[in-house]
């Protein structure tokens, strides 16, 4: 496979991370007291969306979601981070690891209940693929791990694609 050329050269992870917080109310709580799954998806995917279009410089729109884990619930009046960094580029298309954390609002302490990865695609003003402008640079081995992840994930993607999924 041919190297993907990012016309205007490479950005580093920290350049687009999105770290966003919330305090949870009660419009985000299901019958259960606990964080409604629903609704931390649809933070996910704005993080996520948010941290692509900060990479890109262009818009997005979100292709798929892999492995989202929920690790741990959420309750009323927690303070939530939910934390997106891009961990691939190719070529009209990127991957976000978005992490969720509950953080004690009296140590500070962050406490992992969920991490998905997402892909979004890097799209022109008529929403037709186009590259992805800047690529990524790595900078220590934690990044490097989580690029080589996200091929094998692209991998397996177009493994279930070909078997209908």
């Amino acid at each position: 496979m041919a190297e993907v050329v990012h016309p205007l050269g490479n950005k580093t992870t920290a350049e687009s991370r999105n770290e966003w917080l919330r305090n949870i109310s009660y419009e985000d709580i299901n019958g259960m007291d606990r964080l409604f799954g629903g609704r931390l998806m649809e933070w996910i995917d704005e993080v996520a969306g948010v941290c692509a279009i900060r990479h890109c410089q262009s818009y997005v729109t979100t292709a798929a979601v892999d492995n989202l884990v929920f690790k741990h619930g959420a309750f009323l009046n927690n303070i939530v981070a939910v934390i997106g960094t891009v961990t691939y580029v190719g070529n009209t298309s990127l991957e976000v690891k978005v992490e969720t954390y509950v953080e004690d609002v009296k140590t500070g302490n962050r406490y992992l209940i969920n991490r998905a990865y997402v892909t979004e695609v890097c799209v022109d003003d008529e929403g037709k693929p186009k590259t992805v402008p800047y690529g990524l640079t790595l900078s220590n081995p934690g990044e490097e791990a989580e690029w080589e992840a996200a091929k094998k994930r692209i991998a397996l993607r177009k493994q279930r694609r070909i078997e209908g999924y």
